[in-house]
């Protein structure tokens, strides 16, 4: 079997180890790749969102499924030109895609299907700001419409900047992706982080995790793209498991289904336990970064290249898996400066991978013989164990091993797991 695995970062480091789990080992691909994927694959300078390009190289490469790591590519109509090729997607069409690529489709969709959601209203027109803005007891969470790489999603503390940051985004401050805007109702509870191998109204529980999105300790500084992950999420038992898919994910594949635009892929959702249960904060259309370091390791040898295959075949009945009841704590390792500029060239060295803790390369690249930082988030250091703190404890042991001028990382990823 030949893949292609699209994407350039920790996520897709980790799909590769896999891949990596079946056997026979399968021939990959992955463009563009990163050094830590050079040691599993074979690295192709394609874009990771030039859908062009990569369908015409997993035609040219004969590759019998692409499996898209990031949305871009999803959005953008990656599987449509695959589809046409007659090549599978492990991913959703463009229109299914909507699901991630416009929080309004989302919302609408999950208040057709009766999913337990915040309210939310859409302003598309400056003059719609203010009656939409005091429909809200509190000031709203303010959301760009369309995909903004992790830089849509605002806290305005007073209504006069909420106001001022649905202005600006509707008069262009993060391009198209903010041309409508999506007002929530603020909600508090924990997070849980919920994924499934998906197929039409077919679902496949994967393991769960729980993100940690600000930069600094205690949940403090700016938001990022991730800095660690945990799995399984402590919070969530079997019973709240079920209800999420009774009450979220069943609900919104049906409905999806019979609007004519059937979802296949890997389905996030990214929901708030409440005291009133359970509440669908957002949908991403693929495997998180850095949840899938954490959740693919605790799937059983040769189990993720089933799914794949599954989903590209667009069926999963028949398809099982099995979980490791160990847990895992990816934390991850950033340059000086992330989320903002972060400083690329530094040499960055690692410790020696084992069966408990290993190394998911992301902003890394080959220079000369050795690796070098290239990104903002620079590797996830992942450990495995028998509990939620020995799986932390190697971890950050693993941690205490890297070499980064510079680096900055959490101190606190899965404490609360260890309580």
């Amino acid at each position: 079997m030949k893949f292609l695995v699209v994407g350039g970062g920790g996520r897709e480091h980790a799909v590769c180890r896999a891949l990596s789990t079946s056997v026979p080992t399968p021939d990959i691909l992955v463009a563009p790749g990163n050094a830590g994927t050079a040691l599993l694959a074979r690295n192709v300078a394609v874009r990771a969102d030039d859908v062009v390009a990569l369908a015409n190289l997993a035609c040219e490469e004969r590759a019998d499924l692409v499996i898209p790591g990031g949305e871009a590519a999803l959005v953008a109509g990656l599987a449509d030109l695959l589809a046409e090729m007659g090549i599978p997607c492990c991913g959703p069409s463009k229109a299914a895609a909507r699901l991630e690529g416009s929080k309004a489709f989302a919302r609408a969709l999950a208040a057709r299907a009766g999913v337990p959601s915040p309210r939310f209203a859409v302003v598309r027109d400056e003059s719609e700001i203010e009656a939409a803005v005091d429909g809200f007891d509190v000031p709203p969470v303010v959301k760009a419409d369309g995909l903004a790489a992790g830089k849509g999603v605002f806290l305005p503390d007073t209504r006069r900047q909420c106001i001022a940051t649905t202005k600006k985004l509707l008069r262009g401050a993060l391009g198209e992706a903010g041309r409508s805007v999506v007002l929530e109702e603020r909600l508090s509870g924990p997070e849980a982080s919920l994924f499934y191998a998906c197929a039409g109204t077919e679902a496949i529980a994967l393991p769960h995790a729980r993100d940690h999105k600000r930069r600094d300790d205690g949940d403090r500084g700016p938001n990022t793209g991730g800095m660690g992950a945990v799995s399984p999420n402590p919070l969530v038992t079997p019973a709240m498991e079920e209800r999420i898919r009774r009450e979220t994910i069943e609900p919104v594949l049906r409905a999806m289904t019979d609007e004519g635009t059937p979802f296949r892929g890997f389905l996030f959702a990214g929901m708030i336990l409440t005291q009133d249960g359970p509440m669908l904060l957002e949908f991403n259309v693929r495997l998180g970064d850095p949840e899938a370091q954490a959740i693919l390791p605790r799937l059983g040898p040769g189990d993720f290249q089933r799914l794949a295959m599954s989903i590209g075949s667009g069926r999963l009945f028949g398809v099982s898996i099995s979980v490791d009841t160990r847990a895992t704590c990816a934390v991850v390792v950033a340059s000086e400066g992330y989320p903002e500029a972060s400083p690329a060239g530094r040499p960055v060295v690692f410790g020696t991978d084992d069966a408990d803790c290993w190394v998911d390369h992301a902003g890394t690249a080959q220079s000369g013989g050795n690796i070098i930082a290239s990104g903002g988030r620079v590797a996830a250091v992942v450990g495995c164990g028998t509990t939620a703190g020995e799986a932390r404890e190697r971890a950050y042991t693993g941690v205490a091993r890297v070499r980064l001028e510079g680096m900055q990382f959490r101190r606190d990823i899965g404490a609360g797991a260890c309580q």
